[in-house]
């Protein structure tokens, strides 16, 4: 199940109390004040797992507490510090105040690890605060109460390459054919109903991270579809590939559908719309003598490349093109 949103509660660990203690041993008279501080508490930790790719675990879990520190003792003991707890979660996982409605942080680099709620200090045992004037302190301090907060967690997908279009473009099965991502495929509208991510190998270790979107209609923007839940997750791509179907199972243009979806996308986000853009007519199979194909190019441009995601026709252009294209942002 792919989830990418979450509200969560974390909540670091108390310091220990301080001990109040005397020290009392034979033939030692007055032995004095002997009482350890408090270990401190727990921090709350979040860090970026390549292996996770959606904020699953947090949908029936909403607290996460790190671990309290112990209190001190006797004898000049000091209490053990709280274990802290490390929360792993997605590449591109945004982090919110929930109550402050503010950006914490954006998690979009593998490995990263950031500290979400600190721990409480240890209050300090009364040996603390032994001085020449005051030699037998009867009190101990308590420790400081760890920091809650309440989060709200957003994925937004980290891709090179993001495939847009309408549904049945043929988006799934164009990138089943460039990677190993093995979408569902069948011929009604919406068959993808969660984003898909997969790993484009081409030849001399080169690689890069394709993204299939699930279709946009008219309205998406404003909740229509499917489009609304997943259109933030193309706002991390490098480029955008526009799929357009050259042979629409409603008989619609496909030139038409374009503008559809330009439209949906600069509603959405001004910088999405402004992304690099790759326009692919599919279905060339089914367009033997090349009239609906040179309608799009007549009215988009000739650079639109023309592929048959079914048959292999043209894949290998359009991902050295989607290659050398990737590669400028990265350098």
């Amino acid at each position: 199940m792919f989830i990418d949103q979450a509200k969560i509660t974390v909540q670091a660990g108390n310091g220990g109390p301080g001990c109040m203690s005397f020290r009392r041993e034979k033939f030692i008279p007055k032995g004095g004040p002997d009482g350890g501080d408090g270990g401190s508490g727990g921090s709350v930790y979040m860090k970026v797992d390549p292996f996770i790719d959606t904020l699953l675990d947090f949908s029936g879990r909403h607290l996460w507490q790190a671990q309290n520190g112990r209190p001190g003792e006797g004898s000049n003991k000091y209490g053990a510090d709280g274990e802290d707890l490390i929360i792993p979660v997605p590449p591109g996982t945004l982090v919110y105040d929930e109550e402050l409605d503010l950006l914490l942080v954006d998690l979009d680099r593998e490995g990263m690890q950031v500290c979400i709620a600190r721990g409480g200090r240890g209050g300090k045992g009364n040996k603390a605060f032994a001085t020449a004037v005051r030699q037998t302190p009867r009190f101990a301090q308590k420790g400081k109460p760890g920091q809650m907060r309440k989060l709200r967690l957003e994925l937004k997908l980290i891709a090179d390459v993001g495939l847009v279009g309408m549904p049945n473009a043929g988006k799934s099965t164009l990138i089943s054919r460039c990677s190993q991502a093995r979408p569902k495929i069948a011929d009604y509208p919406f068959t993808t109903l969660n984003p898909v991510l997969g790993i484009v190998e081409l030849t001399g270790y080169r690689r890069f991270v394709m993204a299939d979107i699930p279709g946009l209609i008219e309205g998406a923007s404003e909740g229509a579809g499917l489009g609304h839940d997943f259109l933030k997750h193309i706002e991390r791509t490098a480029i955008i590939v526009h799929i357009l179907d050259l042979m629409p199972m409603d008989g619609t243009d496909p030139v038409d559908n374009y503008h559809t979806i330009r439209a949906e996308l600069e509603r959405h986000s001004q910088v999405l719309a402004d992304k690099p853009e790759v326009i692919v007519a599919n279905k060339v199979d089914l367009d033997p003598d090349g009239e609906r194909l040179a309608h799009v190019q007549e009215r988009l441009g000739p650079d639109i490349l023309a592929i048959s995601a079914a048959t292999g026709q043209g894949i290998k252009e359009l991902t050295e093109l989607l290659w050398q294209r990737v590669k400028e942002p990265r350098a």
